[in-house]
């Protein structure tokens, strides 16, 4: 079940979340270091990471599920932030450059009408970057934490559901080895427990983080492989049943 936009706000502002903020922001620019031009998508609850996007790229919107609420954002300028019903998205197809997923699917009810959309929206040579709990961690057992809610996935998990709906896995990392507890020794050290965590304990993670592309398949022609085709004379020889002439036969 959702948090509310309130809830997911108030921790985002307290010093954890701005520390969590942090953390992610830099795994996401090294995945994306480059969006001038781009059409660039947040999916959940995505306003304390795309502020980095708008300096270049050509377009940021940010998407909240309806179960969610909205947010105005940003504050200062132009709201870009639309509410969607279910699975459905309404952006024209082959349209995204960049969509980043944050606090979305973990929440979803319908993952694969959720996915198909994605994709439906994902230009052929854009990428999606998938940010969820890892369900072995301690982040996805806190409560009061936004990862704390939903379904966590394992990284298999993940792979498998990108991969059945049309996604192919690009690169793969992880990220928040930080422990969710407030206390300042642990906030002040986070950008060394994130180096020591990805060297040494990466299953401690407390997200994973997954970029992929759009698989496209070439064109097929509808029932191809179903036709049976008319016998033509000198086509395939003659038909089952024709008695063979006398000439084909040997002496």
């Amino acid at each position: 079940m959702y948090r509310s936009v309130y809830d997911l706000r108030t921790f985002y502002n307290s010093p954890l979340g701005l520390c969590v903020q942090n953390v992610l922001n830099r795994r996401i620019a090294a995945f994306w270091p480059d969006t001038h031009g781009l059409r660039v998508m947040g999916c959940g609850y995505t306003v304390p990471y795309l502020e980095s996007f708008c300096g270049n790229a050509e377009r940021v919107v940010a998407m909240m599920p309806s179960g969610l609420g909205a947010d105005t954002w940003p504050k200062d300028g132009k709201n870009v932030v639309f509410l969607s019903e279910g699975a459905g998205l309404p952006i024209e197809n082959s349209s995204m450059d960049r969509i980043l997923l944050v606090h979305y699917l973990e929440h979803s009810g319908q993952l694969q009408p959720t996915l198909h959309e994605i994709w439906r929206v994902l230009k052929p040579n854009g990428r999606i970057l998938v940010i969820v709990p890892n369900r072995s961690a301690l982040w996805a057992r806190v409560e009061w934490s936004p990862f704390g809610h939903g379904h966590p996935f394992s990284l298999s998990q993940l792979c498998f559901f990108l991969r059945e709906n049309l996604f192919v896995q690009e690169r793969t990392q992880s990220a928040l080895f930080m422990p969710p507890f407030k206390f300042s020794i642990f906030m002040r050290s986070a950008n060394l427990l994130e180096h020591m965590g990805r060297t040494f304990l990466p299953i401690g993670a407390g997200v994973h983080i997954i970029e992929a592309s759009k698989q496209i398949y070439a064109g097929v022609d509808k029932g191809s492989g179903s036709k049976v085709l008319a016998y033509k004379p000198g086509l395939f020889g003659r038909p089952p049943g024709v008695p063979v002439p006398q000439s084909y036969t040997s002496d």
